[in-house]
């Protein structure tokens, strides 16, 4: 089973290994903190961007209430995946907590998008291990990386890019594996229009508003004409 989820999972080792090397090295080069505190944060808060955000917020000098809300706000998204995996993930025991908790972007799109069988005790076995190993991969980049930067001495400048290049090529994955675009073209035209009408420090959370308040009313809108299709079928 472990040779099948690494198999699953090499996408993502290949974004999040370099994606954690970036944290790391931002880490160890903006704050003035030992470099193991870099995987350590990646075990217990484990936020990809959110990670990011905070570096850059630490380094800026904002206070620890202000790097709670942000990263609040950045990751809110996430209650909107664990509401559409409940019945996924209901009946998993003391794996629950973790599949929560390791509920990432990349892992979403992964457990999303995969085939399943009919096995729901076997199914998140997989979705466990396949959580844990991303984390893993995660981990194991924020301490390469913290290493890094604590004892290499070089220009950075871009290198947060890689997070941006990570989110582009899941789109383009879950789009294959869904063969849906209206997802995406509303995230895009929802990113456009707060980049157009908001400040930049409220872009994210205004793009957030809209794209959700978009795909909710597209939902009950589709929803509700389901039924009606059947009888018409019939």
């Amino acid at each position: 089973m472990n040779q099948s989820v690494f198999r699953l999972t090499l996408p993502i080792l290949f974004g999040y290994l370099p994606l954690g090397m970036a944290f790391g090295v931002l880490f160890a080069t903006q704050l003035d903190y030992p470099w193991w505190a870099a995987p350590v944060m990646g075990i217990l808060i484990y936020a990809g961007a959110g990670q990011i955000l905070a570096v850059s917020l630490l380094a800026a000098g904002a206070g620890l209430l202000e790097v709670f809300v942000a990263m609040f706000v950045l990751n809110a998204r996430h209650l909107f995946y664990g509401l559409s995996l409940l019945g996924q993930f209901h009946g998993a025991g003391w794996r629950k907590i973790y599949l929560i908790f390791g509920l990432t972007d990349e892992t979403y799109s992964l457990l999303t998008s995969r085939r399943r069988t009919g096995d729901k005790h076997y199914e998140q076995t997989v979705d466990f291990r396949i959580t844990l190993f991303n984390q893993c991969y995660w981990v194991a980049g924020c301490a390469l990386g913290a290493l890094l930067g604590a004892n290499v001495a070089f220009d950075s400048t871009g290198i947060e890019f890689a997070l941006v290049a990570l989110f582009i090529v899941l789109t383009i994955e879950q789009f294959k594996a869904l063969g849906d675009i209206f997802p995406i073209a509303t995230g895009a035209a929802a990113a456009g229009i707060a980049i157009l009408v908001l400040p930049a420090a409220h872009q994210l959370v205004g793009a957030i508003v809209v794209v959700s308040v978009v795909l909710l009313v597209h939902y009950h809108k589709n929803r509700g004409l389901k039924p009606t299709e059947g009888v018409n079928n019939g």
